[in-house]
């Protein structure tokens, strides 16, 4: 069961990277390395905190049921919080192009959606 845990999660994170790179490429191509970097940041700002929550839940395969479920609130609350940090420091570099941004950004989320849709 694990390994079939692993295999989906892994194959969102890996759906994930391809709609980033295929968004970023797009908006690179339509509007500019300035849109596509913008889109870029956005979508790592959705991938780099799925990544640690799946690290977290991860590592708390085969613990018992607490220490499963407190893996999950430790990894939703450092999800947040890394979102956050990596949002404030987007903000930082100059020129950043919003649209882009949040495109990059909802479009790496909606893997789960369409990941709900294929099951």
């Amino acid at each position: 069961m694990t390994s079939r845990k692993h295999s989906t999660v892994s194959k969102i994170l890996g759906y994930q990277i391809l709609i980033i790179l295929i968004i970023t490429a797009g908006f690179a191509f339509a509007g500019g390395w300035q849109q596509g970097m913008s889109s870029a940041l956005g979508g790592a700002a959705a991938f780099v905190p799925n990544l640690y929550f799946a690290l977290k839940i991860y590592q708390s395969s085969g613990k018992p049921a607490r220490k499963i479920v407190n893996s999950f609130y430790a990894g939703e609350s450092g999800k947040l919080l890394l979102t956050a940090v990596m949002f404030i420091m987007i903000f930082k570099v100059p020129n950043i192009e919003i649209l882009p941004l949040l495109v990059g950004y909802i479009a790496a989320l909606s893997v789960f959606w369409f990941a709900l849709l294929m099951r």
